[in-house]
């Protein structure tokens, strides 16, 4: 379903939020219509994100990349930022100065550090990060560390790091027209319904809970359509054992 179709009201999401309302562009604006699908879009998301399987979900079409980047190396610098929009990091790479192929980092596993801190398991010179070809990256908020720092005699610093990370979809805007919502076709309705929500729950208050209902329903089968996806992986049951000594 279209976002904001205005010659063809039949394909139009925010047209369909506004009949849920029994509302208008006046009664209910736009920009109060865009931000609560917008909100809808990230919640759904976010339920995607957590029944992903093994598939790694990326499928909002509107996006013209992929969800992979790559950022500059400091010499000696151990702390780097990433985008709001990444959701979760994946995985980081960085680029050898030799072969010039990229190699994959380990995330920090406290377990492995003990009582130790990173500065001590690492090991620090004259008060500085170690340098050397980094190993492994612990992540802190919307910033990460890369352990050993990275010099330019072991990596290649311009444009040598490379993060795969997962997003939130492309939201839209009150100027967007024809740009569709990036989730499966099916469960398009459901963001009007959302939307619809908030505007009810203080003019048309009868209406909640029917319209609830009908997003709860939609987000258990979005669910277990995503958690499903991987048919062609064959499942298998195994035994893990144990060891006590």
């Amino acid at each position: 379903m279209q976002f904001y179709n205005t010659t063809d009201t039949y394909l139009s999401l925010v047209h369909e939020v506004w009949s849920l309302c029994d509302a208008d562009i006046i009664s209910y604006p736009l920009a109060d219509v865009t931000r609560r699908i917008n909100g809808g879009l990230e919640n759904l998301v976010g339920k995607i994100l957590g029944a992903d399987g093994m598939w790694q979900w990326d499928d909002d079409s509107n996006y013209t990349d992929l969800p992979r980047g790559t950022f500059t190396l400091v010499e000696g610098q151990e702390r780097y930022t990433f985008n709001a929009t990444y959701l979760e990091i994946e995985h980081i790479d960085v680029m050898t100065t030799t072969s010039g192929n990229w190699r994959r980092l380990k995330p920090i596993d406290r377990q492995e550090l003990g009582d130790l801190t990173t500065e001590e398991y690492f090991g620090v010179t004259s008060g500085n990060p170690t340098t050397g070809f980094p190993t492994h990256y612990d992540k802190q908020g919307r910033s990460f560390r890369l352990f050993p720092a990275p010099t330019s005699t072991a990596v290649t610093l311009s444009a040598g790091g490379r993060v795969t990370f997962k997003r939130t979809a492309d939201l839209f805007t009150t100027s967007d027209t024809t740009q569709s919502p990036g989730i499966p076709s099916p469960y398009h309705i459901t963001l009007a319904y959302m939307a619809a929500i908030p505007f009810c729950t203080t003019y048309k208050r009868d209406r909640v809970p029917l319209y609830q209902k009908k997003v709860d329903e939609d987000i258990m089968d979005l669910i277990a359509f995503h958690a499903r996806r991987d048919k062609d992986t064959r499942k298998i049951m195994t035994m893990r054992s144990t060891n006590y000594f």
